[in-house]
């Protein structure tokens, strides 16, 4: 029994020193609802995605989503963390309860605050995804942890800072197009590839434009089965879903392999019977430039090694062969933790309902979503195709 989209709302992200966490849930999801054309009263099960790792002192937030209307109350509501990929966690537990015919309608809400805090403590979060046994003293905090990774792939493959530069200029282009974008300025090559006063380096080669920004959110989206859907004003099908965890020491593994990832989506794909060349576009973590360049390969783009050819050639354009993150991506969108994931289903399910507005592919029919936790540690991927 397949499940499938049917509504979706989303916040802008960026900065909002007004909102509660509660206010972000109660925005995103009550536009869901609506979206969908369901009422709360016939909501079966709330997931609320909530990394936190310290950012809100309000944990526990599963009961905030009744928030969104009275009639959700004594509605079973449960919270998901998997780190970054904690809005994806949300949604495949959504899933879930469908396929176990434990629920009709599920409501999915991934949200996090994260600008109220200050630089050094939002550092100490984000390494609570890491493993702090061995990884947190390493400089710069998450973003030192993938200057590492990206210093040992240049070490391996030679420099790529101009593929890294070119990945940064497409997102912020995409993203100025994203009206929910944090970041909506279209910055250009040359600005992005040159270090300056404005682009400083953050950690290893990474400069600030191969960094994602911090950011408060929120995303929502409605699931049914497919033969409520079909019923629905629309239909967005989970054609296959894949969740694959590796090693949280890095020590463990090749860290520019992402590995995990790899197998999230050879599976995803052989579930889905498609070729990675079938899909319309993706949407990819690129919490860092360095990890879309590495995804290109785990998602089987390019070989081993060769990730930095399908953005130098324009693969992943818009208009190319493979767009990927036409709504900018993390890098220009941003990355409340807990809302990332929710995010990446909510505007694939905009693209294949040809109601992304100025992100559109044109005649999207079959999008890919890919969404870690840490650094390829917790690896999803959802294959979706429009049905209605």
């Amino acid at each position: 029994m397949a499940g499938c989209i049917i509504g979706w709302g989303h916040t802008k992200f960026g900065r909002h020193a007004e909102l509660r966490l509660e206010d972000l849930i109660k925005e995103a999801g009550a536009a869901a609802l609506a979206d969908a054309g369901v009422e709360a009263k016939d909501i079966d099960a709330i997931f609320v995605g909530h990394f936190n790792a310290g950012f809100s002192d309000q944990d526990f937030p599963a009961s905030l989503a009744l928030e969104i209307d009275p009639a959700l109350r004594f509605k079973p509501a449960t919270r998901l963390e998997n780190a970054c990929a904690t809005g994806s966690a949300a949604v495949h537990a959504g899933l879930d309860a469908i396929e176990a015919r434990r629920a009709r309608f599920v409501l999915v809400v991934g949200v996090e605050k994260m600008t109220h805090r200050p630089g050094p403590e939002i550092g100490a979060n984000l390494l609570k995804a890491s493993y702090v046994a061995e990884e947190a003293g390493i400089e710069a905090g998450f973003a030192g942890v993938f200057g590492l990774i990206a210093q040992r792939y240049f070490q391996r493959f030679g420099d790529k800072s101009d593929a890294l530069a070119r990945i940064a200029a497409k997102n912020h282009r995409n993203g100025a197009a994203n009206p929910y974008a944090q970041l909506r300025n279209d910055l250009g090559y040359e600005f992005c590839r040159a270090v300056s006063e404005k682009n400083p380096i953050v950690a290893g080669p990474l400069k600030r434009t191969d960094c994602s920004p911090v950011s408060d959110g929120a995303a929502a989206v409605v699931l049914t089965d497919l033969e409520t859907a079909l019923a629905c004003r629309k239909a967005i099908r989970f054609r296959a879903t894949a969740q694959v965890n590796d090693w949280l020491p890095m020590s463990r593994r090749d860290v520019v392999k992402f590995e995990g990832a790899a197998a999230a989506w050879r599976q995803a794909l052989e579930r889905a019977r498609l070729g990675i060349e079938t899909l319309d576009l993706v949407e990819t973590h690129d919490c860092f430039t360095i990890a879309e360049l590495i995804e290109y390969e785990a998602m089987g783009l390019t070989a081993p090694g060769e990730g930095a050819r399908a953005i130098e050639e324009g693969w992943t354009e818009k208009g190319g062969r493979l767009p990927v993150n036409p709504s900018g991506g993390l890098k220009a969108k941003g990355h409340p933790i807990g809302a990332t994931g929710v995010s990446m289903h909510a505007l694939a399910a905009m693209q294949l309902t040809g109601e992304a507005g100025a992100m559109q592919i044109a005649d999207a029919a079959l999008a890919g979503i890919f969404n870690m936790g840490g650094t390829a540690v917790a690896n999803y991927v959802s294959i979706l195709e429009r049905v209605k």
